[in-house]
């Protein structure tokens, strides 16, 4: 994509998240002015202060990234009453608060909403497509399902441009420790450093189609600059298993991973079906192509986060002296 783009005001609601994060690193470095959203600056849940907002900022962009994750494995436990109310809130609710303002106060602007490849729940056919039936299984998903129907709703009754990125796995050194990209490598390199003797996973024969989030990003802003709105899958139309993640990032440090992995079948909080993504409909609509290979995106995945570590202890070390003085 060119980078010499018209200057915009874009807003990113959800700008602590990992694809905020890189997005608005894209977006700056394009040269656009953008503002991002956290839980403390914008109540979504208000309609009337996210109408000021948009008539205040009259963006030309909005990306609404906001989302809401709840598992099993979370310390704080809720019940599904609970967690439908949350997960609407959020993935439905304030976003309809955004297409309406963009209906009223800011009609130039265009919004693209973040879906998830969880909507498909266990489809009979892969890789999946635009065309393949919603059929969500769990509550992250059904308000997904629900916050596209919103897009689709305001797109064909009120003209209001609102594109859906349908967004399979994607990782970056900004994952949170959480999810299992992060757990295999941090536990990798702590074995190494000594500091635990092995790792415990869920299912290495998992298969998941893992893309690199900068890439992702990239696919978002393409989608929200076509000349007219639609809902688009982005994913690599290949699957990678856990266990093959494992062996990579494991070799890459010099260690036998069978010798530290084992598994837990009670760590498994969801199905294993395996998702599988068809772009072809975004890359003739954009020329988006990935740009990272999976070996190459865990070793990359592996590298910074060794960095990090390495540079935090060599801080550590250095400031040890001086905080003890104080």
């Amino acid at each position: 994509m060119t980078r010499h783009l018209q200057m915009k005001s874009c807003a990113i609601i959800g700008c602590d998240g990992q694809d905020g994060k890189l997005l608005s690193e894209q977006l700056q470095a394009e040269g656009h002015h953008v503002v991002g959203i956290r839980r403390n600056t914008l109540n979504i849940s208000d309609r009337n202060e996210v109408i000021t907002f948009l008539s205040e900022l009259n963006p030309q962009e909005v990306y609404y990234l906001a989302a809401f994750h709840h598992s099993s494995e979370d310390e704080i436990k809720i019940d599904d009453a609970e967690l439908f109310n949350k997960s609407f809130a959020v993935h439905l609710h304030g976003l309809v608060h955004f297409l309406e303002g963009i209906k009223q106060s800011a009609p130039a602007c265009r919004l693209l909403y973040a879906a998830s490849s969880h909507v498909f729940g266990e489809p009979a056919l892969s890789p999946q497509n635009e065309n393949t039936p919603l059929q969500p299984r769990n509550v992250y998903a059904i308000s997904k399902v629900a916050g596209m129907e919103a897009c689709r709703y305001y797109r064909k009754n009120h003209g209001v441009y609102a594109a859906s990125a349908i967004l399979y796995n994607h990782e970056s050194p900004y994952r949170k420790a959480k999810f299992v990209s992060q757990k295999i490598i941090c536990g990798a390199l702590s074995i190494k450093q000594g500091k635990q003797e092995e790792l415990v996973l869920g299912n290495l024969d998992a298969a998941i189609d893992w893309g690199y989030a900068p890439d992702y990003v990239d696919a978002m802003r393409r989608c929200i600059r076509l000349k007219q709105a639609d809902d688009f899958i982005v994913a690599t139309g290949e699957t990678h298993t856990v266990r093959e993640f494992v062996e990579i990032v494991f070799d890459e440090v010099g260690l036998d991973w069978k010798k530290h992995v084992r598994t837990n079948p009670q760590l498994l909080t969801k199905s294993t079906m395996p998702l599988k993504g068809d772009a072809t409909k975004l890359r003739l609509a954009t020329g988006w192509r990935p740009t990272m290979d999976f070996v190459t995106m865990v070793k990359s995945l592996l590298h910074a986060q060794s960095g990090s570590l390495v540079f935090n202890s060599w801080i550590s070390i250095f400031l040890s002296p001086v905080m003890e003085l104080f």
